[in-house]
């Protein structure tokens, strides 16, 4: 009797099902290191890539540098096979690559792709044949095709091409974005459905098959571009709907009205309907970057995204409507922004992560100093902050056993470990831009 050999191709789409395929991440970031624990829980080895000898040595040392993900986590994917490195080389030894790296706006609000050109320009000579490249990096429609493949193509000395028809030889490759959502522990991972979209079906049909390994739903697309497209609509839904209730909290309070408590009201209804909340501005990787890749890219076809760069307008001058209220109370109060004392209370963007990417705390900050306020931080994610892309602090956490001393506290992130109660009590100026005193009466708190 016979055994039927198996073409490389089907060959490597059984090594995904069976997990026997061995996976690499580039990037060991809030995406990346998330996925490769994943991908280990389900007893995949996998190799993690990062440029920052620091985040290497802490993984293989058995350690984290991201509070949500204890040690033991990482302890228990190094007993699955899990290492990471900073060699490049070390693609060649891989059935699939999967890129989580970031994809910033420059300074003039442009897509900055700089991490994801020089990632692929690192793994292209590396690559090999039936290789699988998925690229899990927001971005623009038309990165993976446009910018990812020839570059691949370009940059590999076999002259691998992307396999764009099931009998092609080649190298696969697939985007497939990234849906994590740092703090939210009501969706386990594996539960959230896998988009995913190819170079032809061959890499389709492979990405389908080392993602379905993992997550229990995988929704293939036509193109990468479709994938693409998908998590842009996701972010920029909620970016304009948050841009609707930032808008009309402005109006509620020239009217009186509390607009969480409409927001409450009217969630009450059972259909067409979702809850979105006001705050001080956005925050995170996504939401607050999406709308500029897509407009920017829609003027490459005459087309101005009216509408989303509207809402984009919005949301980046919420920091602003909040400086406008610390001033005012301040004002109220006899006192002059200038030589105030300012108490800022969480970094983060958003409650309980200690993530600061794109935080609206930093331009809160940075606003506050321009205008010569004397600024401290609380925040209990972060004993320090440094410089990033956009911002230079330099500062260290204070702590809240003195809040008397300031002219005025502000909550831009609602952590739950604070004890909001006491805050006021101590404080002589409450500024509370995320609703968290909602319940506590008094004359201190500035709600915006």
């Amino acid at each position: 009797m016979t055994t039927a050999v198996l073409s490389p191709l089907a060959e490597l789409k059984r090594r995904m099902e069976s997990r026997e395929a061995r996976i690499g991440i580039v990037g060991m970031g809030y995406v990346g290191l998330p996925l490769a624990l994943l991908f280990s829980g389900e007893r995949f080895r996998v190799t993690g890539f990062d440029i920052e000898p620091a985040k290497v040595s802490t993984l293989n040392g058995g350690g984290s540098y991201i509070v949500r993900i204890p040690p033991s986590a990482i302890q228990s994917a190094q007993q699955a096979g899990f290492r990471a490195t900073a060699d490049y080389s070390e693609i060649a030894q891989l059935d699939a690559v999967i890129i989580c790296v970031p994809t910033p706006l420059n300074e003039y609000h442009e897509p900055d792709l700089s991490y994801v050109t020089g990632t692929v320009e690192s793994i292209a000579p590396h690559i090999h044949e039936g290789q699988l490249i998925v690229l899990e990096s927001t971005t623009y429609p038309g990165t993976t095709e446009e910018i990812v493949v020839p570059l691949l193509e370009r940059g590999n000395p076999h002259g691998l091409k992307a396999a764009r028809a099931l009998e092609d030889a080649g190298v696969h490759v697939a985007f497939s974005p990234e849906r994590e959502d740092p703090g939210n522990d009501t969706v386990a991972r594996h539960d959230i459905p896998k988009v995913v979209g190819g170079c032809g079906p061959a890499a389709a049909d492979l990405a389908a098959a080392m993602y379905g390994a993992i997550f229990r739903r995988v929704i293939p697309v036509s193109s990468p571009a479709a994938a693409e497209m998908t998590k842009l609509l996701e972010n920029i839904y909620r970016c304009v709907n948050i841009a609707l209730v930032n808008e009309l909290k402005q109006l509620c309070m020239r009217m009186g009205i509390d607009i969480h408590e409409v927001i409450d009201a009217a969630k009450t209804k059972p259909f067409g309907f979702q809850a979105f909340y006001p705050g001080p501005g956005l925050g995170g990787h996504c939401i607050p970057i999406d709308p500029f890749y897509l407009s920017w890219k829609a003027r490459q076809f005459d087309f101005r995204t009216r509408f989303i760069e509207l809402a984009g307008a919005i949301n980046m001058d919420m920091p602003r409507f909040v400086l406008e209220h610390i001033a005012a109370g301040l004002n109220d109060r006899s006192k002059a922004i200038k030589g105030s004392k300012v108490l800022v209370l969480g970094l983060a963007y958003k409650r309980d992560i200690d993530d600061l990417r794109e935080s609206p705390s930093l331009t809160i900050i940075e606003l506050l100093r321009e205008k010569g306020a004397v600024v401290a931080y609380n925040d209990p994610f972060f004993p320090t902050v440094g410089r990033g892309r956009h911002y230079d602090l330099n500062m260290t956490n204070t702590p809240l056993d003195d809040l008397g001393q300031y002219d005025a506290v502000v909550i831009v992130t609602d952590h739950s470990s604070y004890d909001y109660k006491a805050i006021v009590e101590q404080s002589k100026l409450v500024i509370d831009s995320r609703n968290a005193t909602k319940g506590i009466v008094s004359e201190k708190i500035v709600r915006c």
